[in-house]
């Protein structure tokens, strides 16, 4: 029997759809397993689409994602000049979406929200104290939170470890998330356990360490640290001589002051100079276990006259929220 040609067709129809029901599980499973491997950008969602509009259709093609990406930055950073903060956030989330696996955007759209956003809220806002301590909250909380998406795309990448760790570790934000400790441990949390070579984990022990010893209680275990740090001559850094001097300190007030800083500095002129260092540094939160009595003995020595004394300078408490937002101003 001869088939006609519209039942030709219609045969040829059910044939591809066929095929393509066939195909369709294989290439959902090589697109995901390509997905996983980095090897193929993950689908955009349908959030993405509705924000971009138009564009949708070419970007989802996966060709032009990181076209799209590059000048959604740029039209970011406008908005960053503008001071136009929640673009400059709905940007990000877009960008991010675009290209997920690209660090340098989950770092910059954090900083933008948690440093810049924050301190346009501390200093230059308009706007009632109370509105702009809530503002200055949100912000570096949203810049956290951006951060801990980027992680959980890319969960080893050390760039967004970093840049999470040092925020946490900020003085002038930590109370941006409830009490200074919090945060510290935190920090000290994300790079105690930081992977890398022998120079990363160098770094990154210092920066757990900076964070472990501005926590009351731990002194203990910063000065277990701090000991083994110092056993790598790269890592006697200005800030691990004082944190070491101070924590020895802490550990037993009652010693010769004297020869803890000879123990510790190589000699008594550098001493004085980063003991000093260590007397203006008491907003960051670092220890100040015996600051005062090692300058009063080097100055004596040195022959610093009393009216220029380092401990002239008063030695402030850290800020705190109610003093970055004074409710009269």
């Amino acid at each position: 029997m001869q088939l006609t040609q519209g039942k030709r067709y219609a045969i040829l129809g059910l044939a591809i759809l066929g095929m393509g029901a066939v195909r369709l599980p294989f290439e959902r499973g090589l697109t995901n397993e390509l997905t996983d491997a980095n090897l193929m950008p993950p689908k955009l969602e349908m959030g993405t689409s509705e924000r971009i509009g138009q564009t949708f259709s070419a970007v989802s093609l996966g060709g032009l994602r990181t076209l799209v990406a590059t000048f959604l930055n740029l039209r970011a950073y406008g908005y960053f000049t503008e001071q136009k903060w929640a673009d400059v956030g709905e940007t990000f989330d877009i960008i991010v979406d675009l290209a997920p696996r690209t660090a340098y955007y989950w770092d910059t759209g954090a900083w933008h929200q948690a440093y810049n956003a924050s301190a346009y809220y501390l200093h230059e806002s308009e706007l009632a104290p109370l509105r702009r301590e809530l503002n200055w909250r949100a912000s570096v909380l949203r810049g956290e939170e951006f951060l801990k998406r980027g992680l959980r795309n890319m969960p080893e990448n050390p760039q967004l470890r970093q840049a999470l760790g040092v925020l946490y570790s900020d003085p002038n934000k930590v109370e941006a998330f409830g009490e200074p400790e919090v945060a510290y441990a935190k920090s000290y949390d994300i790079f105690i356990a930081a992977p890398g070579g022998a120079e990363a984990n160098g770094m990154s022990r210092r920066f757990a360490l900076y964070s472990l010893a501005r926590i009351p209680g731990r002194e203990g275990e910063a000065l277990a640290l701090v000991e083994e740090i110092i056993k790598t001559p790269k890592s006697r850094t200005a800030t691990v001589l004082n944190l070491l001097y101070t924590l020895r300190y802490f550990a037993d007030p009652e010693q010769s002051v004297g020869e803890l800083i000879d123990a510790i500095y190589p000699d008594r002129e550098t001493a004085y100079e980063l003991l000093s260092r260590q007397w203006g540094r008491s907003r960051d939160h670092f220890p100040m276990h015996g600051v005062a009595r090692g300058i009063s003995l080097l100055e004596l020595q040195l022959g610093v006259p009393s009216e220029r004394s380092i401990l002239k300078q008063k030695s402030l408490p850290p800020l705190r929220v109610d003093e970055m937002f004074p409710k009269g101003r």
